[in-house]
């Protein structure tokens, strides 16, 4: 009994000590902010001090081009083979010959392409599923959008399998060596997912020039790292007993690794693959302005000429692709696989055999009937018209409304914070962010937010991080605001949950281009503009965790609550709610990192962070200052990262559910 006390004792006496530390570091803050010009290196970055962190990866870059050009372009020409393949059979035709002697052979027919996409939607997810694919496809056809459609899925169709095979293998290493996975692919999979869009573009497009092999090798690496987690995932998850049976049976290591663990792994691996197709379709849209072309293309050159119709009509255009593509991924991934009952050749291939015919047969009769190659423009039909007309009259019978509401918000609300956030302290904030981490995770985790904050005050670019916070911090304190709420609704009924859920869905199969269109339209470029859209994008993790973590507390906890006599207020505060905060945390460090990531992309609204930074670096092809701030808006989600999950393993603990 007294040991118990003794070790309480430890643990109240070590948190008083952690409060004790933070609160000390807190107060050096104030003080520095108090006396900025009496402490003016601790409140801002002596210039002198810089690191030339820029300078030096400038100077790796342009060395790795002038002694490396001849390996990249040998690459490029390589990777070209496939593409310009898939170029082909979908969007432009093989071009055989010179001169009059010169013939094409048409690219697949846009019938037989649908026909396809139904065929996969009746059999793995029903007649709903195959619906949806065919009126997607179709919309594509007769919004007259099929050309550049099909070279974004040609340029999805080579880069997704890809980064699944990259992904598996490097997967299956994370698993066979937890050392691994733990030192170098964990690390380097965080920085991969939280290094902003643009900061990919910049070394493919110094080391690979602008071209479509630029934007697919920078897709590629965007969408790899979920492949990898679900492949580590997923055999991790495999149970022991069947493993053991893989043993009993004599598997050799590789019989085992192929025939066992990863048909095993299969549903989580699935999973895996939505995720890769999706954002490598996010990816293919950024990508465009390095020469991917496609409906990214179209939805750039619209919003530069302030096209607003045929900007809504790309964005559409490539939401539609998305929902088809997000919902065919996800029924494969939870289709259950069938005993193949028939023997032979064609009882194991015929649905690959029929949709071969069907793509082989449309083609041919293409050739005698040009209208299933490319419909005629009169039976087409644009939307574009009727977006501008919708938005030309939001904006005269709203105008006044709208621009008051984004003044009084940019005035009274985000300017003040902006200012707030630029006048942090460089060494106050470090303190304290590093005494949090020591609370929290104890010395490994301090030193980690220590090392990180500080390159991001030596980098030089203390106020535009601190500008990039501001926004980001908006952003996900306004979406938690919002989303929370929205998830306990779900929780609690049923009917709430079955009209939000298909919504949410929706929202996170839209590209985080697409958001910024409409909202550009109506609050114009600025802060407010890109808040708004982030709060759009950033949303989806706030509900879904929220409503997850409500429904997944034990009846028994429940149950025990109502025999004790809580009201259901009671119940919902002193139960509930205490123990789906873990998963509650989880969703606000979604939020955090989706809105990081989508502030960075509102640099093109006019927004002024790090996200200029990287967008000017990419404009000017200048390597060492776009990675850099890549870099620092990296290392800025890595810190809420740490921080937010290190808080969240301590609740598990304290309530034993670690």
């Amino acid at each position: 009994m007294s040991d118990i006390a003794l070790s309480t004792g430890r643990v109240h006496g070590a948190n008083r000590t952690g409060q004790l530390v933070v609160a000390g570091m807190i107060a050096i803050t104030a003080v520095i902010l108090l006396f900025p010009d009496a402490l003016s290196a601790l409140a801002k970055y002596p210039d002198g001090l810089v690191v030339p962190f820029k300078d030096w990866v400038g100077a790796f870059m342009a060395w790795l081009k002038a002694n490396f050009t001849w390996l990249t372009r040998s690459l490029a020409a390589a990777i070209d083979v496939p593409l310009r393949f898939a170029f082909s059979l979908l969007a432009k035709g093989f071009k055989f010959g010179n001169g009059e002697t010169a013939w094409t052979l048409p690219r697949l027919s846009w019938l037989g392409v649908t026909a396809v996409m139904v065929w996969l939607g009746f059999n793995f997810g029903g007649l709903r599923l195959a619906v949806l694919c065919g009126l997607g496809f179709l919309a594509l056809v007769f919004f007259n959008v099929w050309d550049n459609s099909m070279l974004t899925l040609a340029l999805i169709a080579i880069c997704v399998p890809f980064c699944i095979v990259t992904g598996l293998f490097l997967g299956i290493w994370g698993h066979l060596s937890p050392r691994a996975n733990r030192w170098f692919i964990a690390p380097s999979l965080d920085l991969m997912q939280t290094m902003p869009t643009f900061a990919y573009l910049i070394p493919m497009l110094l080391l690979f020039g602008a071209s479509p092999v630029s934007a697919l090798l920078a897709t590629g690496l965007f969408a790899t790292p979920p492949m990898v987690r679900a492949t580590i995932l997923g055999l991790n998850k495999v149970p022991q007993e069947i493993k053991d049976f893989a043993d009993m049976a004599g598997c050799t290591k590789s019989q085992k690794l192929w025939r066992v663990l990863v048909p095993s792994a299969k549903p989580s691996l699935m999973i895996g693959v939505n995720q890769v197709i999706m954002l490598a379709l996010n990816m293919v849209i950024i990508s465009s302005m390095i020469g991917a072309g496609g409906l990214g293309y179209d939805v750039l050159l619209a919003l530069r000429a302030l096209k607003i119709g045929q900007a809504m009509e790309a964005g559409l255009a490539i939401v539609i692709m998305a929902v088809v593509l997000d919902r065919l991924s996800q029924a494969m991934a939870h289709k259950r696989p069938e005993a193949v009952i028939a023997a032979g050749f064609w009882g194991r291939h015929s649905n690959t055999v029929l949709a071969i015919g069907m793509l082989l047969g449309s083609t041919v009769l293409s050739i005698a009937f040009p209208a299933m190659n490319k419909l005629p423009d009169s039976l087409t039909f644009t939307t574009a018209p009727y977006w501008k007309a919708g938005v030309d009259w939001i904006t005269i019978n709203f105008f006044d409304t709208i621009e008051t509401m984004r003044v009084f918000v940019l005035l009274n609300f985000l300017n003040p914070l902006r200012a707030s956030f630029e006048a942090l302290p460089w060494f106050g904030i470090l303190l304290v962010l590093t005494a949090v981490g020591w609370r929290l995770g104890g010395w490994g985790l301090a030193l980690v937010i220590a090392v990180l904050t500080g390159f991001c005050a030596t980098t030089g670019l203390w106020v535009p991080a601190m500008q990039t916070l501001y926004l980001c911090g908006v952003s996900a304190l306004v979406a938690s605001a919002l989303g929370i709420p929205i998830g306990l609704w779900c929780s609690r009924s049923d009917r709430v949950s079955a009209i939000v859920t298909p919504i949410i869905d929706t929202l996170q199969t839209i590209p985080s281009f697409c958001f910024i269109i409409p909202v550009v339209m109506l609050f114009r470029v600025g802060d407010v503009t890109a808040m708004i859209a982030t709060v759009a994008f950033s949303i989806v993790p706030a509900v879904r965790y929220t409503n997850h973590g409500i429904r997944q507390v034990p009846h028994q906890l429940i149950e025990a609550g109502i025999v004790s006599g809580c009201t259901k207020w009671q119940l919902f505060r002193r139960v509930q709610l205490p123990v789906a905060m873990p998963e509650i945390m989880l969703g606000i460090n979604q939020t955090i990192l989706l809105s990081l990531s989508m502030i960075i992309i509102c640099a093109m609204v006019g927004t002024r962070d790090l996200g200029q930074e990287v967008f000017k670096a990419l404009s000017k092809a200048d390597a060492g200052r776009g990675i850099v701030a890549g870099l620092v808006i990296a290392f800025i989600g890595i810190i809420a990262d740490r921080l937010i999950t290190a808080w969240v393993n301590r609740m598990r603990e304290r309530r034993g559910t670690a």
